[in-house]
């Protein structure tokens, strides 16, 4: 079937006249006829006959222009959220976060992005360093926000937006609560450890590497940051912390927390995107742009 007579008899139709359908279309009334019939004798049937100085619509005319007049609402429907998503207020965005931003961080930079462009499905998987930077190789993310130090050489852009304190804590009425220990009294307290691929648990290690200490005894493993932080607060285990998910609790008195000599540790945090795509799709970009506004600020 030709479309473009097709539209011009949705046109006609829609407006019961040759002559505004001609004027809407910007051609000639006789362009307009000539493609009526055109698909009249494509279709082999008459669409439109004379009525007075208009025209009416056949039992076949009326059946094709319902169903032609979808597809052109269709169309219209489609190049309006084709235009809101090249302008960024339709889409989807998908993340993938370690635990700590996934917690804390991400959902106050969603809440501003949501305000923004409410359009916008957003997609938020929380796994460790290894299984985020995964997932964004494998375009299952458009973004993945991790805490890491050691990079291997990997096809990715990263954007350092802070750098994360992190605090040695346990129970509150341990007896060392509140003191100042050496790496080699702290190893003795059984530690809770995250899951092998997490980067605090590389990263303590290397720590224990540099000061030449063994690496602690393994009291508890969780696969996720809240529940380790529960079970010092419930009374057991040694773990390091993001100083922004246990501040309040060490302050409140429901964990404890030691220092060690001459040990500051802060860790930096990154938004990391694929290095192969030279343009962002808009929901990405402009996520991007929160991002970079939030680290200037």
């Amino acid at each position: 079937m030709n479309l473009h007579a097709l539209r011009i008899f949705v046109e006609v139709a829609s407006r019961g006249s040759v002559t505004e359908a001609a004027i809407a279309l910007s051609i000639s009334q006789p362009a307009v006829s000539a493609q009526i019939r055109k698909l009249e004798n494509e279709l082999g049937m008459n669409l439109l006959v004379p009525d007075g100085r208009g025209i009416s619509l056949t039992y076949e005319g009326r059946f094709l222009f319902e169903k032609a007049r979808r597809i052109y609402d269709w169309e219209r429907e489609i190049e309006t959220q084709l235009t809101e998503m090249k302008q960024g207020k339709k889409g989807k965005l998908r993340i993938a976060s370690t635990f700590l931003p996934s917690h804390y961080l991400v959902p106050q930079w969603l809440a501003q992005y949501k305000r923004h462009y409410a359009g916008v499905d957003v997609e938020i998987r929380t796994r460790n360093s290894q299984q985020s930077m995964e997932l964004l190789l494998s375009c299952e993310v458009d973004v993945a926000v991790v805490i890491k130090e050691s990079w291997d050489v990997l096809p990715i852009k990263r954007l350092h937006l802070m750098d994360v304190p992190y605090w040695f804590i346990l129970p509150t009425h341990h007896p060392l609560a509140g003191k100042e220990i050496s790496m080699e009294q702290l190893v003795e307290e059984p530690f809770l450890l995250r899951e092998q691929g997490s980067s605090t648990r590389d990263w303590l290690f290397a720590l224990c590497r540099e000061h030449g200490v063994k690496r602690p005894q393994v009291g508890m493993q969780y696969h996720g940051l809240v529940e380790s932080i529960h079970s010092v607060r419930a009374g057991y285990g040694t773990m390091l912390a993001p100083a922004l998910a246990v501040r309040e609790m060490v302050e409140r008195g429901e964990v404890g927390r030691v220092t060690v000599p001459e040990v500051e540790i802060k860790r930096p945090l990154y938004v990391c995107t694929r290095d192969d795509e030279t343009e962002q799709r808009p929901v990405v970009a402009q996520f991007l742009e929160l991002l970079k506004r939030e680290r200037s600020s």
